[in-house]
């Protein structure tokens, strides 16, 4: 029996996880969303390339819930972008709702799901899902260090002219600006990049990477990025339904870890077929420490403005 992933929200982000997904042949899927009509057009079309690109997967739209029953893994990417004019406050407010109201349905119809949220403001809608789902925090991860990462290993690549194939990254802390990108923990096969690359060129790179979603959003005027964000996704999805195993950057719920409590931080984890296996501890500079808990004490005060 396939398994069954459910994407909620299919806007470009949730689509382009849904089309990596079908291609990878990871499970059936569904795609729910508010608007009549999007999911079952945007799942009808994706179907029909099945031909062309020769899966089996199974995929149906949706506007209701009870279609995603007994999903192994829900995607929630459902959530408004901010505006212009919009405080970080009123996106905040619409988002916890809206991600409340998702949680609400995924917890009805899909309780033993794993549960990847991708809505920003990141950290504090995993808050949202856990506390309204009352998810054990090994089956609820945010997607956003696998992307930071993703973005500063291109980034890496293109500075040295060598392969994306050898080249890994470390990004950790909360998905924005003060994000902890780590070059010592970053290589380009097996060498850190501190021994490939000058402090000016480190720091040019590490700054891309902190401003990536907001380089592309100044490109394009009228959205934001989808095709890594939706390939990051299905990197966590098919760590999770194959049981890999990989060590991949994720926002984690912490409970002492790196001297953090009660909140939601991207950290390294291992993640399998139940979730996450282990939080991977690794050792940080006083300096990279201190970076880490600043960004630790933005997520708490972004988490203490939720009103549930």
């Amino acid at each position: 029996m396939r398994k069954k992933i459910t994407i909620v929200g299919t806007g470009h982000v949730g689509a382009t996880a849904a089309q990596l997904a079908a291609y990878k042949e990871l499970g059936d899927i569904v795609l729910i969303d508010i608007i009549e009509g999007v999911p079952q057009g945007k799942g009808l079309d994706l179907q029909e390339s099945a031909p062309l690109e020769l899966f089996d997967t199974s995929i149906i739209g949706t506007n209701d819930y009870k279609d995603t029953a007994n999903s192994d893994v829900v995607v929630i990417t459902a959530g408004v972008p901010r505006k212009p004019g919009m405080s970080r406050e009123d996106l905040l407010d619409i988002n916890v709702k809206i991600v409340k109201s998702v949680t609400e349905q995924v917890v009805k119809y899909s309780p033993n799901a794993f549960i990847i949220v991708v809505s920003n403001p990141l950290d504090a809608m995993c808050h949202v899902a856990m506390k309204v789902g009352n998810f054990p925090k090994q089956r609820i991860v945010g997607m956003a260090g696998v992307l930071d990462s993703a973005r500063m290993r291109a980034f890496i690549a293109m500075e040295l002219n060598v392969s994306m194939d050898d080249v890994q990254a470390m990004v950790l802390g909360l998905h924005g600006d003060d994000m902890v990108p780590l070059p010592r923990y970053s290589t380009v096969s097996g060498i850190s990049i501190t021994e490939l690359l000058s402090k000016e060129q480190i720091e040019r790179i590490i700054e891309r990477t902190r401003k990536g979603g907001g380089e592309i959003v100044n490109l394009l005027k009228t959205g934001s990025a989808y095709y890594a964000p939706g390939a990051a996704i299905v990197q966590m999805v098919e760590s999770v339904l194959k049981d890999k195993k990989r060590v991949l950057p994720c926002a984690a719920y912490l409970e002492g870890e790196y001297g953090i409590n009660g909140i939601f931080m991207g950290v390294p984890v291992k993640l399998g077929g139940k979730g996450i296996d282990e939080i991977i501890q690794i050792k940080l500079t006083g300096e990279e420490m201190a970076a880490l808990h600043k960004s630790a004490d933005d997520v708490k005060k972004t988490v203490g403005q939720i009103k549930l």
